[in-house]
């Protein structure tokens, strides 16, 4: 009984966390025509929200390393972020634009790696690091295919875009680097030689 109890905790907190996000727009849209929600757009948002908050904590619990938990938490919120934007506003040109669904791409890496990396840090570093060459190489064929002049869309706008979720994933990347970096060969000569 005391397993199933343990085992329900996440499943309550987490449902409480997507309930309580998603009541913020509900309240919204009883005061001001501002915010205007459908069904649909709630529980899209309601799957995003609980399946990252699920992710994370299955990730987290994996490993109880500071430095691969902070890892494991850009990498995650950066894709929630990139999820979230692209649903809501898109992230070339302003609304719908099927120039949006390049980012697909990001996220077969981020999955598909992480899949195959078994969790390890020394191969999820690469997965984060093609991640974001992949953002850079979306802000090239953004430019070359002149989507800067899409309506609501600017050089800038994809530079920036692009280089910010890039950096998201690089330093990710580096954290995971960090700790995946073997031990100091001089330290352990000197154990190994007591």
């Amino acid at each position: 009984m005391e397993k199933k109890n343990k085992s329900f905790r996440p499943v309550f907190w987490i449902s409480s966390i997507t309930i309580s996000l998603l009541l913020i727009p509900f309240i919204a849209m009883q005061f001001t025509n501002e915010v205007n929600w459908s069904v649909f757009d709630f529980i899209i948002m309601g799957i995003l929200i609980y399946g990252t908050c699920f992710l994370f904590y299955i990730m987290v619990r994996r490993s109880s390393n500071f430095i691969f938990r902070l890892a494991i938490s850009i990498a995650i919120l950066s894709s929630f972020l990139l999820i979230w934007v692209n649903l809501a506003v898109g992230l070339i040109g302003s609304g719908p634009n099927i120039a949006n669904l390049m980012y697909i791409a990001v996220f077969v890496i981020l999955i598909g790696g992480t899949y195959f990396s078994g969790l390890t840090p020394q191969r999820l570093q690469w997965v984060m690091f093609i991640a974001a060459s992949s953002l850079l190489i979306f802000a090239i064929i953004q430019l070359l295919a002149k989507m800067y002049q899409y309506p609501g869309s600017s050089v800038v706008e994809i530079l920036g875009v692009n280089s910010f979720f890039a950096a998201l994933f690089l330093c990710a990347g580096l954290l995971f680097r960090l700790i995946s970096r073997p031990p100091n060969r001089s330290a352990n000569h000197s154990i190994i030689g007591r």
